[in-house]
């Protein structure tokens, strides 16, 4: 085999891959418009996501923004600009940090359950069993977890974000002694609305890569459990490989249409 048959080959698994995903998207719409609605369904997917997703989450948020605020603290006390750190975590915290790492956060601990449920039930049968009573799986399965996500994940990305700019301002001013005023300031002066509408709007996006790629993995499991345990793996990588690149083409994108306030004021 050559190189570009090589090449060639990981292209087309990767189209392949990509069609699956378009499938299994376009049949969560047809199920949003025409599906069977299960409201109760989705409300205990929100308490699974949602609720029982905050300590994790909560902490993941807080030692973020400690650190972040450490590490500025560390290089900017060197040119004497540390009350410029509480807008400069503040705005990192919201437009980067606190969306991607709870993306990931979320990714390790939803996705790869989603995919673990939902490849269960795909090797015991309980799928087939759904089929043979009339019920379509997207419609009981998938639909429930993608409101579910949407609903979710955005209030734990602000959670997230929140935690951490409190712990740096507690770092900022209980540690390194940074006059109080001046970080709130700063925040005030750098932070606008355009800032959590980033964070929310990646989360919105997060969420939908999470929810599809895991339930994709889910559903097509093979194998028994060597195949739960193969999908379930799957899915966190590939939750978590996706936000990644997904965040890039969003920053770029998001900076054309917010300027980062930190450089425009």
């Amino acid at each position: 085999m050559t190189i570009f048959q090589a090449i060639g080959r990981v292209l087309l698994t990767f189209i392949n891959y990509l069609g699956q995903l378009g499938l299994l998207t376009r049949e969560i719409f047809f199920s949003l418009r025409k599906g069977q609605r299960r409201w109760g369904k989705m409300w205990e997917q929100v308490a699974e996501i949602g609720a029982r997703s905050q300590i994790v989450v909560g902490v993941t948020g807080a030692f973020t923004g400690a650190v972040l605020a450490a590490q500025t603290l560390f290089q900017f006390k060197l040119f004497g600009l540390e009350t410029a750190a509480g807008g400069l975590v503040s705005v990192a915290m919201l437009r980067e940090l606190g969306p991607t790492i709870t993306g990931l956060m979320m990714a390790g601990r939803v996705g790869s359950a989603m995919a673990a449920e939902i490849g269960t039930m795909k090797v015991t049968e309980q799928i087939d069993a759904l089929r043979s009573m009339a019920v379509n799986p997207v419609d009981y399965l998938v639909t429930p977890r993608f409101l579910a996500m949407l609903i979710s994940v955005p209030l734990l990305i602000a959670e997230s974000a929140a935690l951490g700019m409190v712990a740096s301002y507690i770092v900022g001013v209980g540690v390194f002694h940074v006059e109080s005023s001046y970080w709130i300031d700063n925040m005030k002066n750098y932070v606008d609305l355009t800032d959590p509408t980033i964070a929310l709007t990646k989360g919105l996006f997060f969420g939908i890569l999470i929810v599809i790629i895991s339930c994709d993995q889910g559903l097509k499991v093979k194998n028994g459990a060597v195949g739960v345990g193969r999908g379930t793996t799957q899915a966190m990588v590939y939750s978590s490989l996706a936000i990644l690149v997904v965040n890039f083409f969003l920053t770029l994108i998001m900076q054309i249409i917010f300027p980062a306030s930190l450089f425009s004021n």
